[in-house]
């Protein structure tokens, strides 16, 4: 019973990470590419 709980709460900790996580790899990606093509310029 309390194993089944802790693994719903693990998946749900799961998906807040990668939804909290996916705007600040995106913005990263922004900076790492912008800064890459002021290198190049």
């Amino acid at each position: 019973m309390f194993r089944a709980i802790a693994d719903v709460l693990r998946q749900i900790g799961g998906a807040v990470a990668t939804v909290v996580t996916l705007p600040f790899r995106a913005v990263a990606r922004l900076f790492g590419g912008a800064s890459s093509a002021g290198r190049r310029a």
